[in-house]
């Protein structure tokens, strides 16, 4: 058991996790969705909504300090998220999935934010600062495996499974009761054998007068409302792109898509995409670190936002070889990685010394909503107009947010 104190035995497994459930809601649904032939207006709108938990955790966040240990928040989320997944497979064969499935991904959302928080708490009280620094890469690295894994390999079995059963409800149905195991595996798992720091325990209390000072500092800092419109702009068109970019993927011709099966989906996206998405985010943390942001923010926000019109050019082009989507997707999938490691790397700075925490939470929830508000119009939006005019609406919302960079304040 002293051995199991050792952070690679929880560290790993904790970021795995919740890289796992926020892939889930976030982009398996809407794979599902779309192989289930629901609409993308629908497809949008509704699994668009699922970003709000991530949106307003702040709120909740005081309450895993005052009740509770983080220890039990992480193992009781972990548990109702699998229970939750159980449901959603089993909603798949029902007529009124959609509805069932949505609020199954709903309660999944809220525990798995509740989770992150919960995660996070549990990082900083179960090490001290020297293994803190350390592990920074290893959460990082096992929460990009738990992402290469669900849109990755889940996606490519359920193409396969698709291919020899001839069922698509039941391939999805198998795979969500796969990743059900899986968190119903790390909830036991933890519940066995996750230390039991001595700082974790519940305070009973908050102090809500220093929570709301903290959110009133935020607003008053310099130069706060062009901050905002900037993180509101910055990812416009990328929030509706996300959306709609593997429905357009997977819809047949004849429909203006490319006709990709689901394999060939977890492949680009989840295979090669995202393996250059995390070389995008490795370069532009180097640049970064070498350059500054005040230097670098241009390129990167070049590089986020000029790669969108290759989706143009395939709508425009829907008889490409396979091959060649795969490198298109790889190339805005590298783009999207440096433009938004300089866009997190501002969130940071927009924070002072004494709230920084609260700092970054409101940053991260006004981006959160940035995303699905756009994300909620973008498939009425691709519905009435089609994929051609859509992408080109996509790369035009790009330029707002860049026109504000020139204005920003920068501490490097």
């Amino acid at each position: 058991m002293k051995k199991l104190k050792n952070p690679w035995f929880f560290v790993p497994t904790t970021y795995f996790a919740e890289g796992l459930s926020y892939i889930l809601v976030n982009s398996l649904a809407v794979i599902i969705y779309k192989k289930m032939n629901v609409s993308n207006d629908l497809i949008a709108f509704w699994t668009s909504l699922l970003y709000l938990p991530w949106a307003i955790k702040m709120f909740w966040s005081p309450f895993i300090d005052m009740y509770w240990t983080k220890r039990k928040w992480i193992v009781g989320t972990q548990s109702v998220m699998a229970v939750f997944t159980v449901l959603a497979s089993v909603s798949l064969g029902l007529d009124s999935f959609l509805l069932y499935s949505m609020l199954a991904f709903t309660i999944i959302a809220f525990m798995s934010a509740t989770h992150d928080v919960a995660v996070d708490g549990y990082y900083m009280i179960s090490m001290d600062d020297k293994e803190q620094a350390f592990f920074v890469g290893i959460r990082s690295f096992a929460y990009r495996l738990a992402m290469l894994f669900s849109s990755g390999i889940l996606v490519l079995w359920a193409g396969k499974l698709e291919t020899s059963t001839g069922n698509i409800v039941l391939s999805w149905k198998v795979v969500l009761m796969t990743v059900a195991l899986i968190l119903a595996f790390l909830s036991l798992y933890h519940r066995l054998f996750l230390p039991l720091p001595e700082k974790d325990k519940g305070a009973g209390h908050f102090d809500y007068g220093q929570f709301f000072e903290s959110i009133i500092s935020y607003f008053r800092q310099d130069k706060v409302i062009l901050a905002i419109s900037f993180i509101v702009l910055y990812r416009f068109g990328e929030a509706m792109l996300l959306k709609l970019s593997a429905p357009f993927l997977l819809d047949p011709l004849k429909k203006g898509g490319m006709a990709l099966t689901t394999s060939e989906i977890g492949l680009a996206y989840g295979t090669i995409g995202l393996v250059c998405l995390i070389a995008g985010n490795i370069l532009g943390a180097w640049f970064i670190s070498k350059r500054g942001l005040k230097k670098c923010v241009w390129a990167m926000a070049l590089a986020l936002n000029l790669p969108d019109p290759v989706y143009v050019y395939m709508s425009y082009n829907q008889d490409l070889p396979h091959t060649f989507v795969y490198v298109l997707v790889a190339f805005e999938q590298f783009g999207y990685g440096l433009g938004t490691t300089a866009f997190m790397y501002y969130l940071i700075q927009l924070t002072d010394e004494k709230h920084k925490t609260v700092h970054f939470a409101i940053s991260t929830g006004i981006m959160a909503f940035a995303m699905m508000l756009p994300g909620m119009a973008s498939g009425w939006l691709q519905m009435k107009t089609g994929y051609p005019e859509f992408f080109i609406i996509v790369c035009a919302a790009t330029i707002p947010g860049m026109l504000l960079i020139p204005f920003l304040k920068y501490k490097n």
